[in-house]
């Protein structure tokens, strides 16, 4: 008698989605397989790189990392915070927006509700105490070389590290998860599955993902439309 029985390696999942909202920026699905960091009893596996917000809107991704090379502004902090389905961790500058500044910007994007701040690479560890003295959620440091003083940064207040070193992320990683083995580490996961799976593998517990640009994804949707034309 023939066995048609699939053995189930998964559990099933059922999935629900509408006619209207079909078209959602997914995650790569490598960054399943990351620890993920527990943040005020939300458990966060996957990173949106964007301040785009309706490509924040209609992502899938555990949360939002809104970070821009422009100083921090409350207009665009609130529209983002408002707009995502998921939490939002700000940039609050630390770079050429500094000082008392950087901390006012901090304590507005707390009690807007944001769920952590990131402050740049160049931010003095003075700013980092004095910040960490005023708000109540997480200060997370970028991180873009091995020769960053970890162990300063902690003790200054820092509760997460984003790391963001190019082709040398992996390396840095692994080099803080080594000395530092259950510091919260978010990481940039570079563009391809290896490079997602190589950087979980040194240690990240979260990815950062930076999703195609609206202009891309219309771009797509125009082809169709042509397409449909013909």
């Amino acid at each position: 008698m023939e066995n048609n029985c699939v053995p189930k390696d998964k559990k099933f999942v059922p999935v629900i989605e509408s006619k209207l909202r079909k078209k959602i920026v997914e995650v790569p699905k490598e960054i399943y397989q990351a620890s993920g960091i527990n943040i005020f009893a939300k458990r966060i596996k996957s990173l949106m790189f964007s301040t785009d917000v309706a490509l924040i809107k209609n992502s899938n991704a555990d949360g939002v990392i809104a970070v821009y090379p422009f100083t921090p502004q409350l207009s665009i902090t609130q529209a983002i915070i408002e707009v995502s389905p998921s939490p939002v961790f700000c940039g609050v500058g630390g770079g050429l927006t500094t000082g008392q500044r950087s901390i006012d910007i901090a304590l507005h994007a707390e009690l807007n509700g944001a769920f952590g701040v990131v402050l740049n690479a160049p931010t003095p560890n003075a700013l980092i105490m004095e910040m960490k003295k005023r708000i109540d959620i997480p200060i997370v440091i970028t991180v873009v070389s091995e020769k960053e003083d970890i162990a300063a940064r902690i003790k200054a207040g820092v509760s997460i590290f984003n790391v963001s070193g190019g082709a040398k992320t992996a390396s840095i990683v692994s080099k803080i998860r080594d000395e530092f083995p259950e510091m919260p580490i978010i990481a940039t996961g570079g563009p391809t599955p290896e490079s997602i799976l190589e950087t979980i593998n040194a240690g990240a517990n979260a990815i950062t993902y930076t999703p195609p640009s609206s202009g891309e994804l219309f771009s797509q949707i125009m082809e169709n439309y042509r397409g449909g034309l013909k």
